[in-house]
Order: C-alpha cells, then structure tokens, then sequence
C-alpha cells in the first residue's frame, strides 16, 4: 500500500465509524429535561465528512476530545469546535447544511450563514492558528473530534449537557460514544488523549480503560496499550475554553500552551 492509498484507508474507516455514531444516535430515545436533540452528524454531514478526509487522513500523536457540539459551533458547521469564520478561513471548510427538522426558536441552525461566533472555537483554533500557521501544519501531529456528537436543548433553549442527563439515558449514550472513541483511537493511533476539559478526559478514561491519575498529580504517568498494540497511549486534560469559565478568561491560550508543554506534547516558544 503507498502512501497515499493509506492515507485513504485511515480517512475513510474514520468516516464510517462517525457515520455508524450518527446513525446508532439517532435511535437513542431522550425525555426528562431534554426538549430537543440536534445531531449534526446527519443534517452537517457534508462539512463533517470533510473535515475527516481533508485532516483525519494520517495517524495522529495527539488526539484533543471535546464535549459535545457547542450551538454556534459543531451545531452549525458539523466540525469540533467549530467557528465559523475559523472553519471557513482557516479549514478551508464551507458546505451547505439544512439543519435539523425540529428546532429551538433561540437556537436555529443557519449553518456557514450563523452570524453568531462560538467563544470556545475561537479561542481553540485561534491558539492553534498562532502556534502552527497553516491547518496543514497543526493536523500532521493533532486531530480534534468530540466524544458525543449530539446537542441536547431543555424548552426554554438551554443546553443540557451530557453528564446531566438522566443515568438510564446516559448509560446508552454513553456506550455508544466510549465505542466510536475506541475506534478513532485505534485508527489514528494516537500517543495522547487530552480531554478538552475534565468530563472528556474522564470519559476517556472509562472508554479506554484507564484509571484516573489524582488531581494533585501534574503528569499522568498513566500508560496503556491501543487496540492496536502499537503505541502507549496517556490520557490527561486540559482547561476547557468556555467563557462560562473564569479560569479560562484569564488567558486560556497560554495556560493551556503551558499545561502542553507540561506533558511533553509541545516544546517550549
């Protein structure tokens, strides 16, 4: 296999084990608080699909896990964390989306046509842009996916996070997810998992297997094997950059430059 064919193969085992996440979440059955359920897997696959082929194309030394999709963001473009205007500009993504057919009035879905900026994509990709230059550059060695691909509204049009929802229907979202996460983590193969906050990083620990190192510990010495065998592989988190965070308005981007650096994934500027 060249290389080129392997850089096929990879995108595209990534690509069908998203679609088997849209698809299985999709059957999931939500009540309680839950109002409304967006997948941006289904209605932004198009934009999704690319993001996977363009940048999910090589094995990865670092995988960054989010949350779930933020609703300016992953809601209406279908990439991680995905602003818009970084999307557009510096991805070099911008597909149609149609949105889903059932909506919240204060949060619709006007895909690359929001006119509203996710504070959180910004500052991700922006911290990734200063550091790395081109897209190019920063996806040889990175990769960003979200551990749940579905956004959950309460009536009123508050976002409802996963860890809130009711155990038995976190139970089955939660299988399905811990499932897709295995797969990228054996496809990309990466040495590290950084939770983007401490909810991914403690989801990736369940899904893989690994205990969680003690908060006083500053470096996980936490090893485990892939599925693949190949590579150990080191779960740790860093700050999550949600303006909901005082922590993170003051100053995301070199903390969590520092907290890199820290763990031996980024060398010292």
């Amino acid at each position: 296999m060249n290389h080129s064919d392997n850089e096929q193969s990879i995108s595209t085992t990534v690509e069908q084990s998203a679609r088997r996440l849209a698809d299985r979440a999709d059957a999931l059955v939500f009540g309680g608080r839950t109002a409304y359920v967006y997948n941006p897997l289904q209605y932004a696959w198009a934009p999704h699909a690319a993001y996977i082929r363009t940048f999910g194309n090589s094995r990865k030394r670092v995988l960054f896990l989010g949350m779930n999709p933020g609703p300016w963001g992953m809601a209406q473009t279908g990439v991680p964390f995905g602003e818009i205007t970084a999307v557009r500009t510096w991805l070099g993504i911008d597909n149609s989306v149609t949105g889903p057919v059932l909506q919240h009035p204060k949060k619709p879905i006007r895909g690359f046509n929001c006119t509203r900026s996710e504070v959180s994509g910004r500052r991700l990709w922006g911290l990734m842009q200063e550091r790395f230059g081109s897209a190019q550059d920063f996806f040889a060695d990175h990769y960003v996916a979200n551990y749940c691909p579905l956004i959950f509204l309460e009536e009123g049009g508050k976002n409802l996070t996963p860890d809130k929802l009711p155990a038995a229907e976190r139970e089955g979202l939660f299988e399905i997810c811990d499932a897709h996460l295995r797969e990228l983590v054996a496809f990309l193969q990466p040495e590290y998992v950084i939770g983007v906050g401490k909810f991914a990083a403690a989801r990736a620990h369940a899904a893989l297997s690994i205990p969680a190192a003690p908060e006083d510990t500053p470096v996980s010495p936490v090893t485990a094997a892939t599925e693949s065998g190949i590579r150990p592989l080191v779960i740790d988190s860093i700050l999550h950059p949600s303006p909901a965070s005082p922590l993170a308005n003051r100053g995301w981007a070199p903390q969590v430059s520092q907290k890199l650096v820290t763990l031996g994934i980024w060398d010292q500027i």
